[in-house]
């Protein structure tokens, strides 16, 4: 008998995530959306994993273009994940009034980050409401503004990842 989606939902709230914002682009076309179902699958080559739901505007976006970027969110930026998860019905344009930048691929890097990826979509697997799309990272950096990077790559600046768990907003202590 499969479990009921409400339980799965409610386990699932306890397993604690980063919290990243997805980004595609086609043409003069870009949206975002914030995701925690996201994963490094391979060193050599360079390949992650991001599920995304079907009936979300950013999914046609990856499927037509066959890009898109990660940017990884530090502490004090859940109201930028709020937006990009759609909580701030009163931001159509989720970009607007923020800064990004773009690396290879063309789709938007928020410019506060602690770390972005650039991606090109090597496969999408349906899985249930979701295609897994797997990608090669052909752009990589620590931090921008948020994470200043010394020579080494490691972070400098003292802030910590944004993360998730059970419906709220935590940090590392």
């Amino acid at each position: 008998m499969p479990v009921d989606p409400e339980m799965l939902r409610a386990v699932m709230r306890h397993w604690p995530t980063g919290v990243a914002v997805l980004t595609s682009r086609h043409g003069a076309q870009a949206h975002g959306m914030t995701v925690n179902s996201f994963t490094s699958i391979s060193l050599e080559p360079p390949l992650v994993l991001a599920c995304i739901e079907r009936i979300v505007r950013t999914h046609g976006l990856i499927e037509q273009s066959g890009i898109f970027a990660i940017s990884f969110l530090g502490e004090g930026q859940a109201w930028v994940s709020d937006r990009f998860a759609g909580r701030d019905s009163e931001h159509e344009d989720r970009f607007e009034g923020l800064a990004t930048y773009t690396a290879v691929t063309g789709a938007p890097i928020l410019a506060d980050n602690l770390g972005h990826l650039d991606c090109v979509v090597n496969a999408g697997h349906v899985a249930g409401d979701h295609t897994i799309f797997v990608a090669e990272v052909v752009s990589a950096a620590v931090g921008t503004v948020w994470a200043r990077a010394g020579a080494d790559g490691q972070d400098q600046s003292g802030v910590g990842p944004l993360l998730y768990f059970n419906r709220g907003y935590h940090h590392l202590d």
